[in-house]
């Protein structure tokens, strides 16, 4: 395993704490907004490369119908609900034994660290896996910027 540094080593562990404290809020609020009730909560990956930043979700069983996602300031936030198997249909007039997946509906939010452009943003659904791709645009802050003075007559 590379060695990291110690910088980046602490802003690993300050961006889970900020990510699990952001995901208890949610769940202690049911959401924020009246969306709480179920159990499940996606797992999400972030990670990036020189030109873009990507999320990765765990949606399996989500309906692309039953997901929505949008960009507020730095949050991206996803909203959906993964719908509980009926036991009345269980295949072939079997009887479940044991329904331990979770379910419900739920609210995640990953904080965006990088600057990105969001309108060309693109998210597509394969295999239970919702995947997010921000392109990166240049950080400008510390890069001197001229500014042009006009004269007021």
């Amino acid at each position: 395993m590379a060695s990291i540094g110690p910088f980046a080593e602490i802003s690993r562990i300050q961006s889970e704490i900020n990510r699990l404290f952001d995901n208890l809020l949610e769940l202690r609020s049911g959401g924020g907004d009246g969306e709480g009730g179920g159990t499940w909560l996606p797992s999400a990956d972030v990670y990036e490369t020189d030109a873009a930043l990507v999320v990765k979700f765990e949606v399996p069983g989500v309906a692309l119908g039953d997901v929505t996602m949008s960009v507020d300031g730095n949050r991206l936030v996803l909203r959906g609900e993964k719908r509980r198997a009926d036991p009345a249909r269980a295949p072939r007039g079997g009887r479940f034994h044991c329904m331990e997946r979770g379910y419900g509906k739920f609210k995640r939010v990953v904080h965006i660290s990088s600057p990105v452009n969001t309108r060309e943003a693109t998210a597509d659904l394969q295999d239970g896996v919702l995947e997010v791709t921000f392109p990166k645009v240049p950080n400008r802050r510390g890069t001197e910027v001229p500014i042009r003075i006009r004269e007021k007559s």
